[in-house]
């Protein structure tokens, strides 16, 4: 418990309090808006940044991770529950929240099993290229499924098992711009420049709290009601109900499962890449079973304080770093401000227009849009910028479920492919002595005499075949090199394809790092003939030879005079 306080400088202690009250100020807008994306009321979006959020503070390792609502699940959550083709189940209302609090407590479960049998590493069969194709897909569903409600129109009930929902519904959504509030166009157009202007020139200022708190002045003072723009209403005020989620049993979570196991594995993957991308900046512990913990626990919290299902933050995360929060003190001084909020300050909340929110969400669905990493994988890897269209693709026309088992296979196929078809280099030196990588081409040579081969990914029995054609291939050539140096991983099988019966004999393989090397016998006399005039040359050309080719041969002769005193 309390690794990611302890151990606590207390002279912190001023620094992450008001990183956490900042931090509230910008996270209550945000979970609120993710609160509309899971289709349950939007003070639920609260309740998942208070008692959550503190139990995963208490239980995790992590010193950085933020937990609470989030877009990505948020979206699998509610395509999920509306699959479940319950008579009279509308967003918003409290049976759906009953199945969302539900199928946090499934989630939590599941995260509970993962940490007993140590599925830590499950998070790593998502690939980064595939999960910033996920996202991507998942931003631009959200920010198309909010467009009715910044233009202030009702959003066309599309059959959800149709293939291109999202699509259908935007198109649908178009044909009713004649029909737009200007008055609510007007609000949703100011919150998104409140926000654009915020961020980029006075990012101290959390903009989504000055959009926020400025909608609900300006609704209040000018009526914007009596002028077209809906409101939010009443919203409840008080700390969340306790207890199991009322109206659902267990004949409930068989249909919820398979939601649940699209955002456990969602959450292992963000979560767990979040934590350890801090862990590494900061020179932190960062232990993934024990983050296990804290995100099961705090989801059966959710479940059972009227919330819905939390995961490890990447926006929220990075907001806790810009406000300067060094622990998880931080997260417990935002749970708290939280609290006073929900206590004492729900009742102006009543005059926000439904506007803003859609325009917050809309923000932040267009932010989960990487453009900048798609143009990186674009430029390194052509064939996984497919891949990782592919998958926003499916997202987006077909589902986000169906998105997440898709990410899954192709990061599966994109693992074996890669292991497959590795990246196989001969290590050379260009004209201004810098190191470049050739193909492992036959007659491919590191400096005369020598070739350094670096086989790309790890060895196993799908792509030990290459690997001995190249080395081979390498070796096998009219005038032979006298050392073939491999890595770690190519060791064994180079051992084995040194020991084949081939034309060429005087093959120096490395076969181990640093320089452990092996000679192999010869036993012709066209051989040794070659041996001894490659000495020669080598006697000749010793004022020459390269400092690599130096170190290789001495290394061999250590070698070679290891293996005689043995």
């Amino acid at each position: 418990m309390l690794e990611g306080i302890r151990p606590y400088n207390r002279s912190l202690l001023s620094k992450d309090v008001i990183a956490g009250v900042t931090l509230a100020g910008l996270a209550i807008p945000e979970v609120m808006g993710y609160a509309l994306i899971a289709g349950t009321p939007v003070i639920s979006g609260m309740y998942t940044i208070l008692i959550p959020a503190a139990v995963f503070a208490v239980l995790g390792s992590s010193r950085h991770l933020i937990v609470g609502a989030d877009s990505a699940t948020a979206a699998i959550l509610y395509a999920g529950i509306a699959g479940l083709s319950v008579s009279g189940l509308k967003p918003g209302t409290d049976e759906w929240l009953a199945y969302a609090s539900l199928a946090a407590l499934i989630t939590g479960g599941l995260l509970l099993l993962a940490r007993i049998a140590r599925l830590g590493f499950l998070a790593d069969f998502i690939s980064r290229t595939v999960l910033v194709g996920f996202l991507t897909g998942v931003g631009i569903q959200v920010a198309l499924g909010q467009f009715a409600g910044m233009i202030g129109v009702p959003k066309p009930s599309v059959d959800l098992d149709r293939l291109s929902g999202t699509v259908a519904t935007f198109l649908e959504t178009l044909e009713e711009i004649p029909d737009a509030s200007g008055a609510t166009i007007a609000v949703s157009l100011s919150v998104i420049a409140t926000l654009v202007v915020f961020e980029r020139w006075i990012p101290m200022i959390p903009g989504g709290l000055v959009a926020v708190v400025g909608a609900i002045a300006v609704s209040w003072a000018f009526d914007l009601e009596a002028h077209g723009v809906s409101i939010l209403g009443p919203v409840p005020g008080g700390l969340p109900p306790l207890g199991l989620p009322s109206g659902v049993g267990w004949d409930d979570v068989g249909p919820l499962l398979a939601t649940s196991v699209s955002m456990f594995l969602v959450i292992i993957a963000q979560s767990a890449a979040t934590s350890r991308a801090y862990a590494v900046k900061y020179k932190e512990r960062f232990v993934e079973n024990t983050d296990l913990v804290g995100l099961s626990a705090a989801n059966i919290a959710a479940g059972l304080s009227s919330a819905f299902v939390v995961n490890g933050s990447p926006t929220k995360t990075k907001m806790a770093e810009e406000a300067k929060a060094l622990t998880q003190v931080a997260t417990l001084a935002m749970a708290t401000t939280v609290a006073i909020v929900l206590l004492f300050l729900t009742k102006p909340l009543q005059y926000m227009p439904n506007a803003v929110l859609a325009a917050v969400v809309f923000v932040i669905g267009i932010k989960l849009i990487d453009v900048a990493h798609m143009r990186e994988i674009w430029r390194l890897r052509r064939n996984e910028f497919w891949i990782a269209a592919l998958t926003a693709v499916v997202v987006v026309g077909v589902g986000v479920e169906q998105g997440v088992i898709l990410a899954i296979i192709l990061s599966v196929l994109l693992h074996v492919k890669r292991h497959y078809e590795p990246n196989d280099a001969v290590i050379v030196r260009d004209e201004q002595r810098r190191v470049t990588f050739l193909e492992p081409a036959p007659g491919t040579v590191s400096e005369p005499g020598l070739v350094v081969y670096r086989f790309g990914v790890g060895l196993f029995y799908a792509n030990a075949s290459r690997l001995s054609e190249e080395v081979l291939g390498l070796v096998d050539v009219p005038e032979p090199p006298r050392w073939l140096a491999s890595t770690t991983s190519t060791s064994q099988a180079a051992r084995r394809s040194s020991r084949r019966p081939r034309r060429s004999r005087n093959v120096m393989s490395c076969l181990r790092s640093p320089w452990r090397v092996r000679r192999s016998s010869a036993s012709s006399t066209a051989s040794a003939s070659r041996r001894r005039s490659a000495r020669s040359a080598t006697s000749t050309r010793s004022t020459t030879r390269s400092p690599l080719s130096t170190r290789v041969e001495e290394r061999a002769a250590a070698a070679q005079a290891a293996c005689s005193r043995r």
